[in-house]
């Protein structure tokens, strides 16, 4: 309802003033209601739970939805910027710049407050849908602090010009900022590495390492709109029975979800002990030790993310 009374609002302006850089503000509202409407749609089907079609849950669409409407407000911002340079050669008259000033004002602190909110709300649940709304009123609001400037510039000096000028700046600050949805969607549906996560994760592992925790490589975290999947390997004693492997596989577990607030579901993996793991085995009651311990391998991005057991 606030993307519509946006629009309205934004009509309304360029109605009475007859501005390219407003009818510019205008057209993206346009894209904003029609990608709102595709992410409210797109934030029920990811809320599905899993099934046997989609074992990993629906949440990938968040990041389709994020990379359409970084798609649509590219085109809008493109349309836009041609609109300002065919503009040049129309020479249409301003009027009302003063009033088309305060309209937009308006609408850019609207923007704004919701655009802080929807980023609030996406860190919260680590919904990379409400971030993409969130950063793209933001950039509206932006946005529209510009075209205020320019209308007012326009109001006292009587250059109409200004309004070619500050509906090509817009366009391409629109531009870009569509590029950058669509470049964050499509490093997220191609399972790019969070290495924040990944760091967040290993130092979380390294700070409360059990003796039994010989080495854990082969981590991956992969994230599936708010909810995280974390595979990796653990390396036991290779004596232990399938319970007590069970048992510290069960501690990763509940060590993490207690202390990351994401949603998480585990795929783990236990390998058993090798004679080449002795000397990074800290282990003082192994009956069945080939080698005397050494010094433990230090947890690190490097180490930890091949698919391949420590040893020294």
């Amino acid at each position: 309802m606030l993307g519509v009374l946006l629009l309205l609002v934004k009509f309304f302006a360029y109605f009475i003033t007859n501005s390219n850089a407003i009818l510019t503000d205008a057209i993206e509202s346009v894209v904003n209601v029609l990608a709102g409407a595709f992410a409210l749609y797109s934030a029920y089907y990811a809320a599905r739970p899993k099934d046997e079609g989609h074992p990993y849950g629906h949440g990938k669409i968040e990041f389709l939805s994020a990379g359409f409407e970084g798609g649509m407000i590219s085109l809008a911002g493109l349309a836009m910027i041609i609109k300002g340079i065919v503009a040049f050669f129309r020479k249409d008259s301003i009027n009302e710049a003063d009033v088309g000033a305060y309209l937009s004002a308006f609408t850019g602190l609207l923007n704004f407050i919701m655009g802080k909110y929807l980023l609030q709300k996406g860190k919260k649940f680590d919904s990379a849908l409400m971030l993409a709304d969130g950063k793209h009123l933001i950039s509206d609001a932006l946005s529209s602090a510009g075209l205020v400037i320019g209308l007012f510039l326009i109001y006292f000096t009587g250059i109409n010009w200004i309004d070619y000028i500050i509906t090509i700046i817009l366009g391409g600050f629109i531009v870009y900022s569509g590029l950058k949805l669509v470049i964050e969607s499509v490093t997220n549906l191609l399972d790019k590495a969070d290495y924040g996560k990944l760091n967040q994760l290993i130092k979380l592992l390294k700070d409360d390492r059990r003796e039994k925790w010989i080495d854990i490589h082969n981590l991956r975290v992969l994230k599936y709109g708010s909810k995280l999947h974390v595979d990796c390997h653990i390396t036991l004693p290779w004596y232990d029975s399938l319970e007590e492997s069970h048992k510290e596989v069960s501690l990763v577990e509940t060590l993490v979800r207690n202390n990351l607030d994401d949603e998480i579901e585990f795929f783990i993996h236990a390998d058993p002990c090798l004679p080449t793991s002795c000397p990074i085995c800290p282990l003082k009651t192994c009956p069945h030790r080939k080698a005397g311990f050494v010094q433990q391998v230090e947890w690190n991005l490097t180490n930890v993310l091949p698919d391949k057991k420590h040893s020294l």
